[in-house]
């Protein structure tokens, strides 16, 4: 294990090295106020990217163990794990996602005890400062939790704004990537759903799980051919019993085959 973890920590430090790092719009900017809103593409290598919980939780038995594997793919924890240097990045992920002793990681990374625990102690101030408010834990979702997304299904479908308007904190974010605008806060996030975004009136939801988090497959109603066709896969935060972010990634070329979705939902007949 030690031999594998070391080639795999080597090839991470040095892409690290090179400069490689990955951001979510509200990383780069700040909010951009509705009347101003324009819808601009950066590059895919920009983003951080949603991930199937599939395709990246291990599968453990210990409720305290799959807490820490879910918050360690959560995308406010990876996006804050941007600000660290590679060294601090590795002790961290090695002692507080993988639970290795100090020694370990010493041996790992060719240095003393002492600098890991120094290392260990900047990255978590580094946290601290950049992760901010983070979502509340999801693992697994709680009743309350479970009725709010309920009903955030049942706004979002509906297109109704007074509905969605009461589930959001008044500082909740939505993003776009590959665009880099993201809205802040309950008027602009409806204003844009009514406005720019109102083809997405009439969508529909599919549960998934993306990044440790709950989420939804997004289908918009298909203007040709009837049905509804792929718009975005939705990673959503919760805070202190509201929807505090809505994270939509729009290239559903990608992501659609990845979380196993179907190319297309069928139209809604009246027997449901």
């Amino acid at each position: 294990r030690s031999w594998l973890y070391r080639i795999a920590t080597n090839v991470c430090l040095d892409m690290l090295s090179a400069g490689n790092k990955r951001a979510r719009p509200v990383d780069l900017t700040g909010p951009t106020p509705l009347a101003q809103a324009a819808l601009s593409p950066r590059p895919e290598n920009v983003w951080l990217e949603p991930m199937p919980d599939g395709r990246i939780l291990p599968t453990v038995e210990d409720p305290a163990e799959a807490a820490v594997a879910r918050e360690s793919v959560r995308l406010a924890f990876v996006a804050a794990l941007q600000h660290l240097p590679p060294k601090q990045r590795a002790v961290l992920i090695l002692r507080e996602v993988l639970a290795w002793k100090a020694a370990e990681v010493a041996e790992l990374l060719e240095t003393s005890v002492a600098s890991v625990n120094s290392a260990l102690q900047r990255a978590r101030a580094t946290l601290t400062e950049h992760e901010g408010r983070v979502p509340d834990a999801a693992d697994p979702l709680d009743e309350e939790q479970q009725k709010l997304l309920e009903r955030y299904v049942k706004a979002f479908e509906g297109y109704d704004m007074a509905a969605l308007t009461a589930l959001l904190h008044e500082d909740a974010v939505m993003t776009m990537p590959p665009f880099d605008l993201w809205l802040q806060g309950t008027s602009d996030i409806t204003g844009f759903m009514t406005t720019i975004g109102a083809a997405c009136a009439g969508s529909r939801l599919v549960p998934v799980s993306a990044n440790g988090s709950p989420g939804f497959a997004h289908y918009k109603p298909d203007p040709e051919g009837g049905g509804f066709v792929p718009w975005a896969v939705q990673v959503i935060d919760v805070r202190d019993g509201a929807v505090s972010g809505m994270h939509c990634f729009l290239d559903v070329e990608r992501w659609f085959p990845l979380f196993g979705l179907p190319e297309r939902l069928p139209a809604v007949t009246p027997e449901g």
